[in-house]
């Protein structure tokens, strides 16, 4: 007798923090039995593309389905078709408007936002030149990061935000975002940039240019710790997506056999810097994971 099969949905496949949520899913369901299929759009954050992905999971038959949904709101007719088929629904990282799922894991990203701001303003003594990178205008993390990152700089009357520009949440974008800043400003002190792959393309930019200065980002990828250690940026915030990935497949899993799930499951981000890197430096793979009662109910 074969185990329940639950299809994991991102919105691309060139996110690394995306490849640690399919991670986390994979080591959750092979510890409980069960199966992963894994889809995302071939174009990054296709809200077509994911919609067509989800029309064929539900005629597919899968057990429960985990969604990074690519908008808040423009996936509704597939929510619905998703709920009247008894599919349970698990969202990650982006929640629609209006939630149809067993619950959403994620983070608050106003307060780690703002948490991964604040270390870039407080290295630059309170005072200085700050661009930000901003996310992709579809994603619902992007203006609550936004906010997080304006909610800080509102208590360092020092920090001038010069402009902040969408990157799209990907690495060439924001490569070419970074490019127009440093033309049109000749004094940046820092840049804040809402994902590290964004991060990497700002780095890129600045390599190019043979500037540096100090960057912050979100996400905690094996890739932006490799940077934070060659001293290319300051820090990151870690958006637990390994967590976040092993947590929805479990939850899935107990909401199957009639278990309680709470309706929203957020996990603190920690800040990665040169002084922590060493110990987040490994592959999603071998990375420890928060086990569901150490995150859920708060035991080991």
């Amino acid at each position: 007798m074969t185990g329940p099969t639950i299809a994991v949905v991102t919105k691309n496949r060139t996110n690394p923090a995306y490849g640690g949520a399919l991670a986390g899913a994979t080591r959750a369901a092979v510890r409980h039995g069960a199966a992963i299929a894994y889809f995302a759009p071939e174009t990054p954050d296709d809200i077509a593309e994911q919609a067509a992905i989800l029309e064929t999971a539900i005629a597919g038959g899968y057990d429960a389905i985990v969604l990074m949904p690519a908008h808040e709101t423009a996936l509704d007719p597939t929510l619905d078709r998703i709920a009247a088929a008894g599919i349970p629904l698990v969202f990650v990282v982006n929640r629609p408007k209006h939630a149809r799922g067993v619950t959403f894991i994620g983070a608050d990203n106003r307060k780690l936002a703002a948490a991964i701001a604040v270390r870039l303003f407080a290295h630059l003594g309170g005072a200085g030149n700050v661009a930000i990178v901003d996310g992709h205008p579809d994603s619902t993390t992007t203006p609550e990061r936004h906010d997080g990152f304006f909610a800080a700089a509102a208590d360092f009357p020092g920090i001038r935000i010069l402009e902040a520009r969408s990157g799209l949440y990907q690495r060439a974008p924001a490569r070419d975002v970074m490019r127009a800043l440093l033309d049109r400003y000749p004094h940046i002190d820092g840049v804040v940039v809402a994902n590290d792959l964004m991060a990497l393309g700002a780095i890129d930019a600045l390599s190019e240019a043979g500037r540096r200065m100090p960057l912050v980002s979100i996400n905690g990828t094996p890739d932006a710790v490799a940077a934070i250690k060659a001293g290319d940026m300051l820090a990151s915030a870690c958006f637990d997506t390994l967590a976040f990935g092993s947590i929805a497949v479990e939850a899935a899993l107990r909401h199957r056999l009639g278990d309680a799930v709470p309706a929203e499951i957020l996990l603190p981000a920690a800040i990665i810097d040169a002084e922590n890197a060493a110990a987040w430096d490994t592959p999603y793979e071998q990375r420890d994971c928060a086990s569901w009662d150490a995150v859920v109910s708060g035991g080991k």
